[in-house]
């Protein structure tokens, strides 16, 4: 199971090390009933479960191993619009003009969505704004050029662009061609973040049991979700498990545990800087990714450390050396920071879809499941609970947005789409060197 796979990895994480959690709560050990029932305790089933709560819905949510374990509480902690360029693209050859418009207006009200949150709930979670996406050859950069130009003509919204000879005023590197800054996405701690949604969720009566894997679902009117020793009856089932439904995936929903694959991404914290020098290494200390199909992606922390992460895998296995390389591929961007310790190393798997677009949708009536959000669901799958919970409370018009896409099974099946993708991969990665 994945659980198992990455309990190594994260123990070594710089966000765990940095907060300091709750007890656990109670594993489910009883028979509950419920007017909704949520899998998987991140952004998506958190966000999802607050918006039923405060919609008056009586809700239960489980969590396998702890709140933010998976996903929620390792990624890049970067708040971006959007879907990235190969899921806009995605989304408007599947949509009608003004879909795609809503689609994207929707991503930026997740942001807002955020923003609100975290001012409402009053969540320590060191937000920032500013994102940059950078591109480190001539081709990269036309292709981001015609992005953000295309972006803000479809959508009307502003990105400023930074031509080469500029990109020394931003960052302190000497590896990129130009860049697309945008100053309303942002960054944040995503571990203090999920913990904060989680408080949030318990607040408003969501209850909330940890180490609790959902094995079975008996689908009906009545659904009930087994899981730990206990049992869930309700009206309404939401699956925000993503990979992380692990070996029980196939068995809760078979039709769509193809639709998305474990990607594993790493992440290196350096040890904290003087601020002078963590500040003159990004301008405004904004979060920077490059637009490689196998991308880097960095920031500066709260406490002055470099954050940097990439180093794509298709298995299980955590990458031989991975200190060593990782900082290898820090220091080919930031060289002047080679007398820095590396205090922590990390992974974790990200759940994508063939397209790159989010997958959301229903099973039947009455069982709903967002997955997929490929590495832009710090901002997105908080949406995507509100679209859901809207759905359930009758307004599905937004939700439909999204499950009108279609989406293919990765080819090979379980056991054989690794190798598949793998040799896609490195198609692509061939093309980012050439």
């Amino acid at each position: 199971m994945l659980l198992q796979r990455e309990s190594a990895v994260i123990e070594k994480s710089w966000y765990e090390a940095s907060v300091e959690r709750q007890p656990a709560c109670d594993a489910l050990e009883c028979e509950v009933t419920a007017d909704a029932c949520v899998v998987g305790g991140g952004y998506a089933g958190l966000s999802c479960a607050l918006e039923l709560a405060q919609r008056g819905f009586q809700v239960v949510l489980l969590e396998a191993f702890r709140v933010g374990w998976g996903a929620s509480g390792r990624n890049g902690g970067q708040a971006i619009v959007g879907f990235g360029a190969q899921g806009e693209c995605a989304i408007e050859k599947q949509s009608s003009a003004e879909d795609a418009r809503r689609a994207w207006d929707i991503s930026v009200e997740g942001l807002s969505l955020l923003q609100e949150r975290i001012e409402r709930f009053g969540m320590k979670c060191d937000y920032s704004r500013g994102h940059m996406t950078v591109a480190i050859r001539k081709r990269k950069c036309r292709e981001l050029l015609e992005y953000a130009e295309h972006v803000q003509r479809a959508y009307r919204y502003p990105l400023q662009w930074i031509d080469r000879g500029d990109m020394s005023r931003w960052i302190s590197s000497d590896r990129f061609f130009a860049g697309a800054f945008d100053p309303f996405s942002g960054h944040l701690h995503p571990l203090k973040y999920c913990l904060a949604l989680a408080d949030a969720a318990r607040t408003t009566g969501v209850r909330i049991f940890e180490r609790s894997p959902a094995f079975r679902l008996e689908r009906g009117d009545t659904a009930v979700v087994k899981a730990g020793t206990g049992q869930v009856a309700c009206r309404f089932v939401v699956l925000a498990g993503n990979v992380y439904l692990g070996e029980f995936g196939d068995r809760l929903a078979p039709e769509i545990s193809s639709r998305i694959m474990p990607v594993g991404s790493y992440m290196v914290a350096t040890q904290p800087m003087e601020s002078s020098r963590a500040n003159s290494l990004i301008g405004q200390r904004a979060a920077v990714s490059d637009n490689n199909f196998a991308l880097n992606y960095f920031r500066v922390s709260a406490d002055d450390r470099l954050l940097f992460g990439g180093r794509e895998t298709y298995n299980a296995k955590t990458p031989h050396d991975l200190v060593e390389r990782m900082r290898q591929r820090m220091l080919g961007v930031f060289p002047q920071l080679d007398d820095l310790r590396i205090d922590y190393a990390w992974g974790g798997f990200v759940d994508v879809t063939l397209n790159r677009a989010p997958h959301l949708g229903r099973l039947g009536s009455n069982v709903y499941f967002m997955q997929g959000f490929s590495g832009h669901g710090l901002v997105f799958s908080g949406m995507a609970g509100k679209l859901v919970a809207e759905a359930i409370a009758g307004q599905a018009g937004r939700f439909d947005v999204f499950a009108r896409i279609r989406h293919g099974p990765f080819p090979g099946g379980r056991f054989f789409r690794s190798p598949a993708v793998l040799l896609g991969t490195l198609y692509y990665r061939l093309r980012d060197v050439l």
